[in-house]
């Protein structure tokens, strides 16, 4: 679905002439362990020892070998055909009892050690931990393709203006403008995605149309790039109507760690059913006129009161 005319208002246009830096993620690959059995083994041999040949990731148990000693991952097991990759020898169904007893010996930093995690788990708990790791990277927010980049937030960001060229805009203040000359035609879905700058942080608005049903609707929506506990310090509005008539949506922004379709999918944004977003365009059904408005604000804890005071953007 192609937009014919789109614009977004800031109150400052632009994003500021800040120098973002473009760091690459690194993942921590050379193990530090503690208690490692037995000894005289380095840490390095002995984390090789436990990289799956077919996959290289850890191997957790069932770790399987062939009669010739050579080891794989349960995973992996059904994808060689029962056949050792090594020296092709059936694998049958024996354990590596000893390799098992290793690792549970181990204790291993998260692999995300050089992104800052402080972290140290006993290897069978350190791949739970890393799933959920408030240092892993985050996944570009870019909902228009199935990009796999992932980084920190300043990455994150630089990537999303070079390489996607999304809009960024400084300002905790929106006017966003959806205009399509035959709101018949919906695709699913058609998206924009801009970035506004306020707080120090970064948001990415998203506005939609898709198929809900047999019927399209419009649905816009706040993500905040970072993780849902600073999510939550922020709240947004959002705004649409004409004559005479409004809707109006408040809540949450959520955290890129959700992904652009999870938090679409639950509705949790201002929805614009068909029949509404065209009496906003003026009722005659021939062209789609949405303006959407909006704001970002920051709740501060009252010192006195104990309860949250909107802080406005200024």
């Amino acid at each position: 679905m192609e937009m014919e005319s789109i614009e977004c208002v800031s109150l400052s246009d632009g994003i500021e002439d800040e120098e973002i830096q473009s760091s690459s993620v690194h993942q921590f690959s050379s193990a530090k362990t503690h208690n490692i059995i037995p000894s005289g083994i380095a840490p390095t041999s002995v984390h090789e020892l436990l990289e799956c040949p077919v996959c290289t990731n850890s191997m957790y148990p069932p770790i399987h070998q062939c009669h010739n000693g050579h080891t794989l991952c349960s995973t992996c097991k059904t994808r060689v055909h029962n056949r050792c990759p090594t020296c092709r020898q059936e694998l049958g169904d024996i354990r590596c009892l000893a390799l098992e007893k290793v690792a549970e010996s181990l204790e291993l930093p998260c692999k995300y050690y050089s992104l800052g995690c402080p972290e140290i788990f006993p290897y069978y708990s350190k791949l739970k931990h890393e799933a959920l790791c408030n240092f892993r990277p985050y996944s570009c927010p870019y909902a228009g393709s199935e990009c796999s980049v992932t980084g920190d937030i300043p990455y994150l960001v630089a990537h999303l203006r070079d390489d996607h060229k999304v809009d960024m805009h400084t300002g905790c203040t929106f006017n966003h403008r959806y205009v399509k000359s035959n709101p018949r035609e919906v695709e699913n879905a058609t998206w924009m995605l801009t970035v506004f700058h306020c707080f120090g942080q970064y948001f990415c608005l998203h506005f939609e149309a898709f198929q809900l049903g047999v019927a399209p609707v419009y649905m816009a929506f706040l993500r905040f790039m970072g993780d849902e506990t600073e999510a939550r310090n922020y709240s947004y509005s959002l705004e649409v109507g004409a004559n005479g008539r409004k809707l109006i949506w408040e809540g949450t922004p959520r955290s890129i760690r959700d992904s652009h379709r999870k938090v679409r999918d639950s509705h949790d944004g201002l929805i614009i059913q068909r029949n509404m977003a065209l009496f906003f365009s003026g009722g005659d059904r021939k062209e789609l006129k949405l303006r959407v408005t909006g704001r970002i604000w920051k709740e501060q804890q009252n010192p006195e009161g104990g309860v949250c005071i909107p802080n406005l953007c200024s």
